[in-house]
């Protein structure tokens, strides 16, 4: 996957632009296109056209495509997915509707919880039954399946999701129904939930299943189109999908499993941002992603990013766990909230300025495109204050209007608040820039991190925009913006390993009735099915193992992470498990609790290739910077006043170079803002460092 002698290609559909970026001999050459949300695939082709005409190369050239997209997740928080149904076991009809039964806010009257993707008159149930040990209690009744095909059919379902309880310890009566009625509705899908989530807690379990089979048609079209269209242009090259998770996987594997992508575009800027990390040596980062849809948090230590066997979709409030569907994934952890360039700005019923998470998407597109939008969105604000030059937006590809920027801003926030133009810019940036400041203070309080302690690394076509404001509002005292900021995400896909996790539920304690055996032939038969689901994508790198364990205190609700060695495990291992626990539990939670009982609920195996680790920046000596190439027109809203500020073109700055705050430095793919507080410097691998001058 890194031979500096092929050709790699890599394409992030985000809600607004598409970015390609082209890996030629280890010459990188990048493309920005407006996203075309109708046929995804179009974009998708343009960009890659475009910047193959930029290396004189053609489609037939390419070795390497990878591929990420939000395609999933904005057809799930858009309910624009298929008509999907869902089969559970008799008695069991609302497992999606009851969840639970807990409140993300306690004391909220109006809670408005999350709409399940299969409404109530789609949902089946079939008399069945199979108990927690896999025992069958009550044979699956056939009879009953051939009458659900008529159900179907006459329902007008496009897909399935069959969720038995407990069918993650014996999935026969999933697997046989779900061939009995793909026999009588061949053009059906379904996703079995033991295939997508083979993992304990029913919701979950159900409402993952839901999920994919929602996706699956709509998926698999798409995919499907774009492999067509590649291959009818010569394309002959390898084909990967980037996961949740962070891994590459084949286009066969992502057709079937498309849940597992609802999060790949993020995952790669997540990508992208420890790779910055380890080339300049950051142990703690907080990555800040913010494209024209959605701004993304994570935090990233030692190089590795934060990931999680949890995810949420759709939340209904933005920042409380249990708002949201829940799918069981792997997953970088991160917080994800509407706030992009193309979030649309107004003033609610309380005379307050909201920015999102409604998006002007690429069509129409903010004011400014000139596409038809009315709406004031955040690139507007940028523009009304004077941060982005009209010329040579996305890579060159438009030319602003800064004047119907203006006209939205005054018109949906100005006139309402008694505010110049200028000044309801400066409020819908204040806003957005506050928006993501929460985000990032609400993770590092969950994830028990002190933010002040990390340096932000700031990517995505709008972030360096924003990114010292943001700063400003958290106390993060150094900023990083890396080369090809602007499609960082995209950039992260091609540093992705091939990859493929598996995770299966059997509880076993940590005492005598230990299996040791019985556990050593789960995870041969678990890392058997995930190395030939990666080794055809790897052809022919080595590949490693990491086995996990989910291990909690017996009675306790929720499970931490151990991990275990790569060796088969024994009764006499148990003892060993029992320390590796109790010494993650105390780092994580402060103490121990001597001798209570253990268990371990999951068991995971990830097989992977080795990620390439980029070597350290060189350091550089202190430049002066070279002369501006011109200034700017800036709102400064604490002072409501225009100031001029110098003008920088990055590919004019060696590294090295200094330049003192307020600054601008453009570049094809987005523009960084310093602000009065920062200085900025060129460090040895290119990347614009800001730092917070001394009080």
């Amino acid at each position: 996957m890194q031979d500096q002698r092929s050709v790699r290609l890599a394409a992030d559909i985000g809600g607004t632009f598409t970015d390609v970026v082209l890996d030629a001999g280890g010459e990188r050459r990048t493309r920005k296109v407006l996203t075309t949300p109708a046929e995804p695939e179009l974009g998708v082709l343009e960009g890659i056209a475009l910047v193959l005409g930029d290396a004189g190369l053609q489609f037939s050239d390419i070795d390497v495509f990878v591929h990420g997209t939000t395609l999933a997740t904005n057809a799930i928080i858009e309910r624009r997915g298929a008509r999907t149904a869902l089969l559970a076991t008799e008695g069991f009809r609302d497992v999606l509707e009851i969840g639970t039964e807990s409140r993300y806010d306690q004391y909220d009257l109006w809670l408005e919880k999350p709409q399940p993707l299969v409404p109530r008159e789609l949902r089946f149930t079939v008399p069945e039954r199979v108990d927690a040990r896999g025992r069958v209690q009550k044979e699956l009744d056939e009879a009953a399946l051939a009458e659900l095909a008529g159900a179907l059919r006459a329902a007008g379902v496009e897909s399935l999701a069959i969720a038995f309880l407990h069918a993650y310890a014996n999935p026969a009566h999933e697997q046989r129904a779900g061939a009995l009625l793909k026999a009588a509705l061949p053009g059906l899908a379904i996703t079995l939930s033991h295939e997508v989530c083979p993992e304990v807690r029913e919701y979950e379990r159900s409402s993952t299943a839901a999920a994919n089979a929602y996706v699956q048609p709509l998926m698999e079209g798409y995919l499907g189109r774009m492999a067509a269209a590649l291959q009818a242009r010569q394309y002959r090259g390898a084909t990967y999908l980037v996961t949740s998770g962070g891994g590459l996987t084949a286009l066969e594997t992502a057709q079937k499993f498309p849940v597992r992508l609802v999060e790949s575009g993020p995952a790669g800027g997540a990508i992208f941002a420890a790779q910055v990390a380890l080339r300049a040596n950051e142990q703690k980062v907080l990555s800040f992603d913010m494209g024209g849809t959605t701004a993304k948090v994570c935090l990233i230590e030692k190089g590795e990013p934060a990931t999680s066997r949890f995810f949420e979709v759709d939340r209904t409030a933005r920042f409380l766990k249990g708002s949201g569907l829940p799918l069981r994934i792997p997953v970088i952890e991160m917080v994800e909230i509407g706030a992009g360039g193309g979030s649309i700005a107004q003033v609610d019923a309380m005379q307050r300025v909201t920015v999102g998470p409604e998006s002007a998407s690429s069509v129409p597109g903010p004011a400014c495109y000139a596409r038809g939008g009315t709406r004031p969105a955040v690139t507007d604000a940028d523009v009304a204050l004077g941060l982005i030059a009209p010329e040579g937006f996305a890579g060159g590809s438009m030319t602003l209007r800064p004047d119907l920027s203006r006209q939205a801003l005054a018109t949906a926030v100005g006139e309402k608040l008694g505010l110049s133009p200028e000044m309801a810019a400066y409020a819908v940036y204040e806003m957005v820039c506050e928006n993501m400041a929460s985000a990032a203070r609400v993770h590092a309080a969950e994830r028990g991190a002190v933010i002040g302690q990390h340096t932000m690394i700031a990517f995505g076509g709008a972030a360096p925009l924003h990114a010292a404001r943001v700063a400003e509002k958290v106390g993060v005292p150094r900023v990083v913006v890396p080369p090809n900021a602007g499609v960082g995400s995209a950039v992260g896909f091609l540093a992705a390993p091939v990859a493929y996790e598996i995770v299966r539920s059997r509880p076993a304690r940590l005492d005598e009735s230990f299996d040791g055996a019985a556990i050593a032939g789960l995870f041969a038969e678990m890392a058997a099915a995930a190395r030939a689901l990666v080794e055809p994508g790897a052809r022919g790198a080595p590949l490693f193992e990491r086995r996990i364990a989910f291990m909690r205190y017996v009675g306790q609700g929720h499970e931490i992470t151990v991990e275990l060695p790569d060796t088969p495990l024994s009764a006499g291992d148990v003892a060993g498990l029992r320390a590796a626990f109790e010494a993650e539990y105390a780092r994580q939670f402060a103490r121990a609790i001597p001798r209570a009982a253990i268990e371990v609920l999951n068991w995971s195996v990830l097989v992977s290739t080795r990620a390439a680790r980029p070597e350290p920046a060189p350091a550089v000596a202190p430049q002066p910077a070279p002369a501006p190439a011109g200034t700017r027109p800036v709102f400064d809203g604490r002072r409501e006043a225009v100031v001029e500020v110098p003008v920088y073109l990055r590919e004019a700055m060696q590294p090295g170079a200094r330049v003192p705050g307020p600054a601008i430095i453009t570049e094809m793919e987005t523009t960084t803002f310093v602000t009065a507080s920062f200085d900025a410097h060129i460090d040895g691998s290119g990347c614009i460092v800001m730092e917070q001058k001394a009080a």
